[in-house]
């Protein structure tokens, strides 16, 4: 009988635990305490290696583009590159976090494609968080790769033909100038066609050489109505030798102008063309460039090369004589660097290209 009213106690104890509510949140808590903590301590960590991997990528950019230099100048041999990268590379890179870091440096010589150096690295940075989950580390990876050797230099010479230049030894001086920026661009070239020259010789016209008098990017119309030109071109009367004789003895249609003894000379587009590059076209009439027949024009121009010696040959041939146009020279100028007709140049590659790739990984 003494035994019955504590069994009734403990029973009416149980049957209170039973419908109690107010622990449940803390049973829940414990329950829930570890994933919580494992996807928060995940970020926390994520937030480490990124941090790390990003220091890793910026100090690698700069240790590849100071190898470029260094091998591009000649300062470091082959044999020296990983050495070399693993000092720049030391230098830069302090991040704390980062563990177990290595380096390496893949260096490929002169190619169509220029020379290339490649510098990866990789290390690992230790979780405070994941681990619980198994994973220990978080490994890092990033590379970057400088390109040079590549580089077409595109240089377009504008060179003043004018009878000032003939004024206290102005001509002799610019051609002097002229020849020597043609021998420093041309040890630049590490293979053919690294490094082009143009040469613009200008007075009042340019000359695109007679050798072209029949494209189609040449208008005519002037030169056909110029009095000077009477007698280049053929009348289908006989022994009729100028267009005025031809006309009066038979009909304008008698006459042909003879375009293949046009000097070369060319005078300034229509506005606004003339100081444009818009490449020229045979329906647009103000983009073609006019021909012209001036006695003093200058020597014929020379489109993109890397020909040193006929470029050089070319300014000693030139002399001064005639007015002055600086927008014709400078307009042909920028049609010699212009991937179109009249002088359609060799396209243009990139001078430097960083390209980089990077990640984490977990590792368990």
């Amino acid at each position: 009988m003494f035994g019955r009213p504590i069994f009734d106690k403990l029973i009416r104890v149980a049957r209170r635990f039973v419908s109690a509510e107010h622990g449940n949140i803390a049973v829940m808590f414990g329950f829930a305490l570890v994933p919580i903590i494992t996807f928060v301590g995940a970020a926390i960590d994520y937030t480490r290696a990124n941090s790390a991997r990003s220091s890793m990528q910026a100090a690698l950019d700069s240790t590849a583009l100071m190898l470029s230099k260094d091998l591009s100048e000649g300062t470091i041999t082959t044999s020296e590159v990983s050495a070399k990268a693993q000092a720049y590379f030391t230098a830069l890179y302090t991040n704390p976090d980062a563990k177990s870091v290595t380096v390496n440096a893949t260096y490929t010589a002169n190619t169509a494609a220029g020379s290339t150096i490649q510098v990866n690295g990789m290390g690992s940075v230790t979780t405070e968080f994941m681990r619980v989950a198994g994973f220990p580390t978080l490994g890092i990876n990033t590379s970057s790769t400088a390109a040079w050797g590549n580089v077409r230099m595109r240089v377009a010479m504008a060179l003043a033909n004018t009878g000032s230049m003939a004024d206290d030894g102005k001509m002799k001086a610019m051609q002097s100038a002229a020849k020597d920026l043609i021998d420093q661009l041309s040890t630049l070239a590490k293979s053919n066609g690294d490094v082009y020259v143009s040469i613009i010789p200008f007075a009042k016209d340019v000359n695109v050489g007679s050798s072209n008098y029949s494209q189609d990017w040449i208008d005519y119309t002037d030169w056909d109505a110029d009095p000077i030109n009477e007698s280049k071109g053929t009348c289908s009367k006989p022994n009729k030798g100028t267009e005025s004789s031809c006309v009066k003895s038979g009909k304008k249609s008698d006459w042909t102008p003879d375009h293949s003894k046009w000097n070369g000379c060319i005078a300034d587009r229509d506005q606004n063309f003339d100081t444009k590059n818009t490449a020229p076209s045979s329906g647009n009439v103000p983009t073609m460039f006019p021909a012209d027949e001036w006695s003093a024009c200058p020597v014929q121009l020379m489109p993109l090369s890397y020909d040193w010696d006929e470029l050089k040959k070319l300014i000693d041939k030139m002399k001064p004589d005639g007015n002055t146009n600086q927008g014709i020279g400078m307009a042909w100028a920028w049609m010699s660097l212009t991937e179109s007709a009249p002088l359609n140049a060799p396209p243009k590659i990139r001078v430097l290209l960083i390209r980089n790739r990077s990640y984490c990984s977990l590792t368990g």
